[in-house]
C-alpha cells in the first residue's frame, strides 16, 4: 500500500484529545450472557433516524438482528447530519482505535482517505462476490481502494434534473432529449423562474463543481491513486473553465435564486417547491419530500450536460458500509452487512428512505412492500412512478463519483473556499484553485 502523509494535525490533535476525555478506545462490543454478540453501527441520518418503525437504517438493524437467530445484535449510534462532520467523528474514534466501530455508514467521498490510512478490517475474500453481485458498477467503483473492495456497497445515490413540466413547456423546452445548463439558464430567464443548486460552504458544492467538470469531459484529479507529492490536477482546463463559467452564470444572472451562496439541499428543494422554482439537481428523494400542491406537475429526466452534445455525468454518492479495524467481530458485522444489503431490505430502505438501492434488480421490483407508520403497502415503482425509478437507475449507470483520492476531504475543503462566493468566480478561479490545493497538500498553505 502506498504510504500517504499523516493526517492533519486538527484531525490528529481532536483525536486525541476525544480519547483522553472520553475513553474511546475502551468502549469495546460486549456479549451478553446468551452470547448474543453486540454490535455497534454508526449511521448516518435518514428517514426515523433511530426509529426502527419507520424504515430507516434503524428497521434494517432490527430486522437484521431479529433475522440472526440470536448470533448478534445490532444498536445504531447517529452521526452528524452533514457528511464533513460525519468523517470527523468517524476518523477520530478510527484513529483512537475504537473497538465500537463493527459498522459504519461511509460517504463515498471517504472510503479512499480510510481504507488509505487502513483503518477497514478486510472484506472476506469469500464475501467479495457477494457484495459485489447484482451492484451498479459506480457502487462497486466507490467501494473499491487500490484494485480491492474495500467497504460494502449500500444504498446508491445519483442527481436528476427536477423540473415543472408546465414551465418546461412555457420556455420551449423538449424535456425528452438532454438538456444543457444553458438552456436551463436561457428558460429560467425567459420564464422569470429559478434553478435550486447548492453552492454553500460544504460538500454539496463540491458535488457540483465536480460533476461540471466531468461532464465536460475532465478531472479535477488526474491520478487519484498518487501519493500527495506526486498529484497531477485537472482543474486548470478547459473542462474546469466551463465549469466555472456555468457558476458565474447561474449566480449573476440570479436564477440561482437570493440566497444561493449558501443553498445546501434543503434550501435549493424548497426553492424548487415555490413559486418561483421552475428546475432543480438533487438526489431522489426530492420526490418523496415535495409537498408543494402540484406534484403532479413535477418530473425528472438526466443531470444537465455541461457541453452540449456530451453526455452528462451526473454525481454519485450514497453510503457504503465498513468495519473499523478494530471491530472485534468483523466476522459477524460483514455477515450483518450482507443481511442489511439483501434485495428485499435495499427496496424497503428506497421505499422508506428515498435513497436508490445500489442493486440493478431493485429499481424494476414491483412486488416487495413497505408499509410506513399509518400508511398503506408501497413498492418501488410506486414510490417512484412515472419512470423516476427507470431514470434513476440509467443516471446510475453514468455517474461520475468524486476522485476516489485518500485527499479528496483536504481537497474538497480548499475547492469550496475558492469557488466561493459563486458571484465570484470567474475564469481564473480554476487556476487558482489548482494552486492552492497543491499547496494545501504540500503544507505550504493553510485551509
Amino acid at each position: 500500500m502506498k504510504r500517504l502523509r499523516p493526517p492533519r494535525r486538527g484531525i490528529a490533535l481532536a483525536a486525541a484529545m476525544l480519547m483522553a476525555t472520553t475513553g474511546l478506545a475502551a468502549c469495546g462490543g460486549s456479549n451478553s450472557g446468551s452470547g448474543t454478540v453486540h454490535l455497534t453501527w454508526y449511521i448516518n441520518p435518514d428517514v426515523g433516524n433511530a426509529d426502527a418503525s419507520k424504515g430507516g437504517q434503524a428497521t434494517l438493524a432490527k430486522e437484521c438482528s431479529d433475522a440472526s437467530n440470536g448470533k448478534y445484535q445490532i444498536k445504531v449510534q447517529l452521526l452528524p447530519n452533514s457528511a464533513s462532520d460525519q468523517r470527523i467523528q468517524l476518523l477520530r474514534r478510527l484513529a483512537g482505535g475504537d473497538k465500537t466501530m463493527d459498522l459504519m455508514s461511509v460517504d463515498p467521498a471517504f472510503v479512499s482517505e480510510f481504507a488509505a490510512a487502513g483503518y477497514f478490517a478486510p472484506v472476506p475474500q469469500n464475501m467479495v462476490a457477494t457484495f459485489k453481485q447484482d451492484r451498479v458498477q459506480s457502487s462497486i467503483d466507490a467501494s473499491t481502494y487500490d484494485g480491492k473492495l474495500m467497504s460494502v456497497p449500500f444504498w446508491a445515490n445519483t442527481q436528476l434534473l427536477w423540473y415543472k413540466k408546465s414551465i418546461a413547456k412555457s420556455a420551449g423546452l423538449d424535456m425528452s432529449k438532454p438538456v444543457t445548463w444553458d438552456q436551463l439558464i436561457k428558460a429560467a430567464q425567459k420564464t422569470k423562474t429559478q434553478i435550486g443548486v447548492q453552492a454553500a460552504l460544504y460538500e454539496g458544492y463540491s458535488v457540483w463543481i465536480n460533476a461540471l467538470v466531468t461532464g465536460a469531459g475532465g478531472k479535477i484529479v488526474d491520478n487519484p491513486n498518487a501519493t500527495y507529492e506526486n498529484l497531477k490536477m485537472g482543474l486548470n482546463t478547459a473542462a474546469g473553465k466551463d465549469a466555472a463559467r456555468i457558476i458565474h452564470e447561474v449566480s449573476s444572472t440570479g436564477v440561482g435564486g437570493p440566497a444561493m451562496g449558501s443553498s445546501t439541499e434543503t434550501e435549493s428543494l424548497n426553492l424548487f417547491i415555490s413559486k418561483k422554482g421552475a428546475f432543480l439537481v438533487n438526489w431522489p428523494y426530492t420526490y418523496g419530500a415535495y409537498t408543494g400542491k402540484d406534484k403532479s406537475d413535477v418530473a425528472a429526466t438526466m443531470y444537465p450536460e455541461t457541453v452540449a452534445g456530451k453526455a452528462s455525468r451526473p454525481p454519485y454518492g450514497g453510503i457504503q458500509l465498513a468495519v473499523g479495524k478494530d471491530s472485534q467481530h468483523s466476522t459477524l458485522a460483514y455477515q450483518a452487512a450482507a443481511c442489511i444489503t439483501n434485495e428485499k431490505h435495499q427496496a424497503q430502505y428506497m421505499i422508506a428512505s428515498g435513497n436508490p438501492a445500489s442493486r440493478k434488480a431493485v429499481f424494476s421490483d414491483s412486488t416487495t412492500t413497505f408499509t410506513p407508520p399509518g400508511g398503506k403497502p408501497t413498492t418501488v415503482l410506486q414510490a417512484f412512478p412515472n419512470g423516476i425509478a427507470a431514470k434513476i437507475r440509467e443516471s446510475l449507470d453514468a455517474a461520475a463519483a468524486r476522485p476516489l483520492t485518500p485527499y479528496w476531504g483536504d481537497i474538497s475543503t480548499a475547492l469550496q473556499q475558492k469557488f466561493s462566493p459563486p458571484n465570484a468566480v470567474n475564469q481564473n478561479t480554476p487556476s487558482k484553485a489548482q494552486s492552492f490545493i497543491l499547496n494545501v497538500l504540500k503544507g505550504k498553505a493553510l485551509l
